[in-house]
């Protein structure tokens, strides 16, 4: 008896799979497109590196040196309003400073330790963008002979940001309309939308990378200009037959 069922067991396995195959269905017709938007805004607050260097002959020397000009600077930057919160130091490195002499037949010797290098590197953000100047010129008077570098920023891009992504998918609708006009086919509705945010970071401005201080008292001309906001999108439409 089992001999005989086993094969009609078999032939009706076979059947239900063969079945439950899913059906091949052609892909949906879509187009994809990328629009891009930006939008300007004038800076708000600034974000100044300010370093200070100095060099002994001993680590504690050079450290002490350091230190003493560098609380110079943190107490002078206090002084003029910027909040502990806006303070931070952004490095520290103690370096050993060396010479490599050579004799007279010019083959290097051994290499001779001279003294250390002590660089603190701090960073000041600065709410009041008319007030940088006068505060990099401060801090050089008080010490500091290395950085200043300076970035320009907002402290809310909700706004500008959210005007860049209106103008972007914008751009894409009409990238869109104008590929399906030229195609000879018709839009259908939105099936996805993905967003890049391709902010250009404000350029930061440089100072010489060894500051000194001026003999007159003058504010560093500092010009915050406009910042740039840049979103880019890729929309999916369905085309409709």
């Amino acid at each position: 008896m089992m001999r005989a069922t086993l094969p009609l067991a078999f032939l009706m396995l076979g059947s239900v799979s063969a079945y439950a195959q899913p059906v091949q269905t052609a892909p949906t017709p879509q187009i994809v497109v990328t629009g891009e938007g930006e939008a300007t805004a004038r800076p708000d607050l600034a974000m100044l590196s300010l370093s200070v260097m100095r060099e002994a002959k001993t680590a504690r020397e050079a450290l002490d040196a350091n230190s003493s000009a560098m609380a110079a600077v943190i107490s002078a930057m206090k002084a003029e309003g910027i909040a502990d919160a806006d303070l931070q130091t952004s490095s520290l490195s103690i370096e050993p400073r060396y010479v490599y002499p050579a004799n007279k037949d010019g083959e290097q010797q051994e290499p001779k330790l001279v003294g250390y290098q002590v660089t603190n590197s701090l960073g000041v953000r600065v709410r009041q963008i008319d007030k940088v100047g006068a505060l990099l010129d401060k801090a050089v008077s008080l010490g500091v002979n290395q950085g200043g570098q300076i970035n320009f920023d907002s402290a809310d891009t909700t706004k500008v940001v959210s005007e860049a992504r209106k103008r972007a998918v914008q751009d894409a609708m009409e990238r869109a309309k104008t590929l399906a006009e030229a195609a000879g086919i018709k839009l259908g509705q939105v099936t996805e939308i993905s967003e890049s945010n391709l902010r250009q970071p404000p350029v930061p401005m440089m100072m010489a990378k060894s500051m000194e201080a001026r003999p007159a008292p003058q504010a560093v001309p500092v010009e915050a200009g406009e910042n740039v906001y840049r979103v880019e999108v890729s929309v999916t439409f369905a085309i409709d037959r």
